[in-house]
């Protein structure tokens, strides 16, 4: 545990600046969570997506919208394809809503929705793991492939092994960002598609090893991802094995016994400027690409025991520095999303979707 020093000491108590709360990831130590008895149509979440001021929360229960301090949720008799919503994504420019589902998936605009399944479209399968939003088109990732909606034609156009670089074609999410599209694939590593030539590139772990990483730092950690996301030129990539970070030159590797990770089973990573969220079986933890800081939260002592006291675990270079008691933790410690509204942030659980703010009561401002 490392001592504060002196100037710094002096420094917060003419500031009001706690320490860690300048450098990034920041430390939140506010959290609510909402369950079904708050208007949740079901406590298991696999996915949250933030529009301006409204939230959406995809559940095994329906899709869900949380604006103006109450939710109201979407379910089969109001036109979703299946109420297991595992993917959200929203138009930046029309604020249209997205859903992949466990039965297709549905566009939601004006208040209507749309369906899409395999069997009324070139969806490529119904059972929809990731969506993105690219320009006027959306991909998704499928258990067959991918797929790309280009909405003005009203035309599909659907990648499996045949027409791209897949060794396995079980797409579990997408992200767009910066003019390329990039795929996690269960079993195949990471597809990157350039989205001016049309071109694609994979990412495989060159030691080819599924047991162990033979080699740390080769190349993409395992070749079972879970979830990618590119922002500010460094790709994550999120695996059942560690974690991956590639900066266009270098790879990087993280595990959870040496590093502030919480756990190396790894459901969805999403990324902030240069700042890694990973959502764990064992908690939430966000890492800093350029300085190595971690913040996890996560169980004070059994990493199961949601309902028990919770922690913000602060490590710098591998080393737990500072250990941040909680008053309210997050809903549940298996995470499954993450998406952020302003300076908030906003966690999709097994047991309910949280809320983290860096001050009593939050600020739920525009990104």
């Amino acid at each position: 545990m490392r001592v504060l020093p002196i100037g710094l000491i002096v420094l917060g108590l003419f500031t009001g600046v706690t320490y860690g709360e300048s450098q990034l990831p920041r430390v939140y130590t506010h959290w609510e969570s909402f369950h079904t008895s708050d208007g949740l149509p079901s406590d298991k979440v696999f996915c949250v997506a933030v529009d301006r001021d409204r939230v959406w929360a995809g559940t095994d229960g329906g899709l869900a919208c949380y604006e103006d301090g109450s939710w109201k949720s979407y379910t089969t008799e109001d036109g979703l394809t299946h109420n297991a919503v595992l993917s959200v994504a929203v138009d930046p420019a029309t604020r249209d809503v997205w859903a992949g589902t466990m039965g297709g998936l549905t566009h939601l605009s004006a208040g209507r929705l749309k369906r899409f399944t395999q069997f009324n479209s070139g969806l490529p399968n119904d059972v929809v793991f990731g969506v993105a939003v690219e320009n006027q088109n959306v991909w998704v990732a499928t258990t067959v492939g991918e797929g790309r909606y280009r909405v003005r034609e009203d035309c599909w156009d659907m990648y499996t092994p045949e027409n791209s670089p897949q060794h396995e074609p079980w797409g579990y999410s997408v992200d767009y960002h910066d003019g390329k599209v990039w795929a996690a694939l269960w079993g195949g590593g990471v597809l990157e598609f350039d989205v001016e030539t049309e071109q694609w590139k994979d990412y495989l772990d060159p030691d080819g090893e599924m047991e162990i990483d033979l080699f740390r730092d080769d190349g993409i950690i395992h070749v079972i991802t879970t979830a990618v996301s590119y922002r500010d030129g460094i790709l994550w990539a999120a695996t059942y094995f560690g974690l991956s970070s590639y900066d266009g030159h270098s790879w990087r590797g993280y595990m959870d016994h040496d590093t502030g990770l919480a756990s190396n089973f790894i459901n969805f990573i999403k990324a902030r400027n240069r700042v890694g969220w990973a959502c764990t079986d064992k908690g939430l933890s966000a890492v800093h690409y350029d300085t190595n800081r971690w913040v996890t939260y996560a169980p004070r002592e059994d990493p199961m025991d949601y309902q028990g006291p919770w922690t913000a675990r602060i490590f710098e270079e591998g080393e737990l520095i500072e250990t941040v008691p909680l008053e309210d933790g997050l809903a549940n410690n298996f995470v499954l999303g993450v998406d952020f509204q302003g300076d908030d942030v906003w966690v999709a659980t097994s047991k309910g979707v949280s809320h983290g703010s860096l001050s009593a009561g939050g600020e739920r401002g525009h990104d």
